[in-house]
């Protein structure tokens, strides 16, 4: 890989130059294996590390099809999703892919004993199909994660509801946690150039799930003045949702789990903040029943914070621990928008205080490429910014997202692939050095 490390850090190279360049056979990713699916059978979720089932493999490069780029992956991060797919669970992601390869035709390549996961990346165009027009060999870019065939009428109106959708390095192979990635040319955004190749890898995924959540007519709609409860607000998924809020004229209430997430929090301009294991919140009294007093001692503790005013949304993602009392909390009319599911995905709730008080649930999930564009346009152009808070090297995959899965971090995890060390990357130090404080925020 040498050759394509030098090749790419240098700058205003000919893009006939970099098509040129011979791609290996083969590259070094994070892979979880089919022989090992049963590996953590018995074992409660909160038992299994994921550092067990990641391994770093060769594999085979794959072909590139008519629609699809071969991207060398400067950098990716952790998901959750990523988690799921190292403890398989819900089920083990091989199934995903054997489906994959059986209903669209040149995807039989997917389905592999191997599987590289990964649903994130920032790198530079190798190849492009035939078929592709929109990017070339050279152009540095980020990828969002919607991988998506467009052959049904259904999702042509909204591209999340086609009924190929699947989530990329989830549902499909060649994610971006390896030296080269497969992508769907639709899945190509520009990397905003006053970032470096980890941090501009860290948002796609996460920012434009909030960006749909939060923002979009798919999602909750949100307006300014409204009051939005964000659980895990110094997150992934929850980091963003706080910037969109704040952005948009919205009054977060951050719910977070330490007094450094509440700093964190914060510092991103928060001023409503609930310390959840300070007030020592417990909203099941055993794994069958909840405790429908401490639904009420929440919002007894949001509307001191806000003056008296229940949540006109609800930014769900935890799940079952959280969801009877999100569902309690939300004003009368409000919107608890959900996806994720994180403690699980069976919720429950009592159904009087959503039909009685007029409330309804909205089911989201990632965003399509409209949502995604204007979520990286906001990264692009400094309204939004990376919450970066560790980066591993690719060899320490297993170790980063065993760190996700234990809920040791903030915002979001970065691995290198094939960028030689952090940093670098960077194509406007101008409107960087505008917003340093900001992009470092996260980082410990």
């Amino acid at each position: 890989m040498r050759h394509l490390i030098d090749a790419l850090a240098a700058e205003d190279v000919p893009s006939e130059d970099i098509a040129a360049l011979p791609v290996p056979d083969s590259y070094r990713a994070a892979v979880v294996l089919a022989g090992e699916a049963e590996m953590f059978a018995g074992m409660d979720t909160r038992d299994k590390d994921p550092a067990k089932a990641l391994h770093l493999r060769e594999v085979a490069t794959p072909e590139v099809g008519p629609d699809e780029v071969l991207v060398a992956a400067m950098a990716s991060s952790v998901n959750y999703n990523t988690v799921w797919s190292a403890i398989f669970e819900p089920m083990p992601t091989f199934g995903f892919l054997r489906r994959y390869a059986r209903a669209v035709a040149g995807a039989a390549k997917h389905d592999q004993p191997f599987h590289v996961v990964g649903s994130d990346l920032a790198g530079v165009v190798l190849r492009t199909g035939a078929a592709v027009r929109n990017v070339r060999p050279g152009d540095r870019v980020v990828a969002h994660c919607l991988n998506v065939e467009l052959t049904a009428p259904d999702g042509h109106d909204d591209s999340m509801l086609d009924p190929e959708q699947r989530i990329w390095g989830f549902e499909t192979n060649y994610g971006g946690l390896g030296e080269l990635a497969l992508v769907k040319a639709n899945q190509l955004m520009p990397k905003p150039r006053h970032l470096s190749w980890e941090e501009a890898a860290c948002s796609g995924l996460v920012h434009s799930t909030a960006y749909r959540q939060l923002v979009s007519p798919n999602g909750a709609r949100m307006k300014q003045g409204d009051v939005v409860l964000i659980w895990g607000a110094a997150g992934g998924l929850g980091s963003y949702a706080t910037q969109l809020v704040l952005n948009g004229g919205g009054i977060p209430v951050c719910v977070v789990s330490s007094p450094h997430k509440a700093g964190l929090v914060r510092a991103m301009g928060a001023q409503l903040v609930i310390d959840r294991r300070a007030e020592d919140f417990r909203f099941w009294s055993d794994e069958h029943t909840q405790d429908q007093r401490e639904w009420k001692r929440f919002g007894a503790c949001v509307r001191e914070l806000t003056g008296g005013e229940d949540p006109d949304i609800v930014f769900e993602h935890p799940g079952r621990e959280t969801f009877g009392a999100s569902v309690y909390v939300a004003r009368r009319g409000g919107t608890i928008v959900t996806c994720a599911s994180t403690s699980g995905y069976e919720h429950a709730y009592d159904n009087r205080h959503l039909w009685m008080r007029l409330k309804r649930v909205v089911g989201t999930h990632f965003a399509n490429y409209r949502e995604a564009w204007a979520a990286n346009r906001l990264i692009t152009r400094g309204m939004v910014h990376p919450t970066l808070s560790a980066v591993y090297e690719l060899a320490d995959t297993g170790r980063a997202v065993s760190r996700v899965h234990a809920n040791r971090h903030d915002g979001k995890v970065g691995v290198l692939c094939l960028a030689p060390a952090a940093g670098l990357g960077v194509e406007d130090p101008e409107l960087r050095a505008r917003h340093l404080p900001e992009i470092n925020r996260f980082r410990a």
